[in-house]
């Protein structure tokens, strides 16, 4: 299959309120039906954008999330987008932190549950952990998917860039207090696989947290497309995966490793 050579990519930060899913969706659909007019052909939401880390009601808003994605399919076929974000997914006995992704035609391309659960404030007590990586064939190519956590763990991006990932999804809730990491480490994982990355955060406040934002794209050299700071906005940037292939010509992470040694 052919892919674009270039596409535009967007962000949709905003304040996630806890529980409210009617206003939540109000917001992201907003924000989606502006980045279509600004010609985005990929739409990259939140964490748990419809609902925020509700723990007492997750069970109810799992319930209301496949109604959340016929949403989301019909509103990427009318924009003729990627549409991406993580919802409570129930299953069974368990409910999971799922990243959806609607593609252009109006159909689920993947979805990957979070492997990584942030035990300091948690997570494990409300969902279940996901066991595989993801990468999902879309009509812009493979996409690779991660939520807020997994950042922390190279390996998992690693192991979607070799499975031929060219753009990797970051959804996130990630505080203020460590945004200065979030930064660092999305540079890192852009620049050690040689590949773009799309990552949104979210602003806003929940208890005692804080949430500044700072949504990136970034390019296979860790430079800052686009971004927004630590306001409710949108932002998009050009993306040429021709610079992948040129990054790689000069040097190839990638093919000049040697597993063998590592012994991990």
């Amino acid at each position: 299959m052919e892919y674009p050579e270039t596409i535009r990519a967007g962000l949709v930060q905003f304040d996630v309120r806890k529980g409210d899913i009617q206003a939540n969706r109000i917001k992201a659909f907003d924000a989606i039906a502006r980045l279509a007019d600004d010609g985005a052909t990929l739409a990259v939401l939140p964490e748990l954008w419809s609902c925020g880390f509700d723990p007492v009601r997750m069970t109810a808003h799992a319930e209301k999330t496949p109604e959340i994605v016929e949403a989301l399919r019909s509103l990427a076929k009318k924009h003729r987008m990627l549409i991406a974000g993580s919802l409570p997914e129930l299953s069974g006995k368990h409910i999971y932190n799922t990243l959806f992704v609607a593609d252009r035609g109006g159909s689920i391309a993947g979805t990957y549950r979070k492997i990584h659960l942030f035990k300091f404030h948690q997570e494990e007590k409300t969902f279940a952990p996901g066991d595989r990586a993801v990468v999902c064939a879309t009509s812009i190519g493979p996409i690779g998917l991660m939520i807020c956590y997994d950042l922390r763990f190279p390996e998992l991006c690693r192991t979607l860039a070799v499975a031929g990932a060219r753009m990797v999804l970051v959804c996130a809730q990630w505080p203020e207090s460590r945004i200065h990491q979030w930064d660092a480490l999305l540079s890192a994982r852009a620049i050690e696989n040689q590949i773009f990355i799309a990552a949104c955060n979210r602003v806003g406040t929940d208890g005692e947290l804080t949430f500044t934002g700072h949504s990136r794209i970034l390019s296979p050299d860790g430079a800052t497309l686009a971004v927004i700071k630590d306001q409710a906005g949108e932002a998009t940037a050009r993306i040429d995966f021709s610079e992948i292939d040129l990054i790689r010509r000069h040097y190839d992470t990638l093919a000049e490793r040697v597993p063998s040694a590592y012994r991990i």
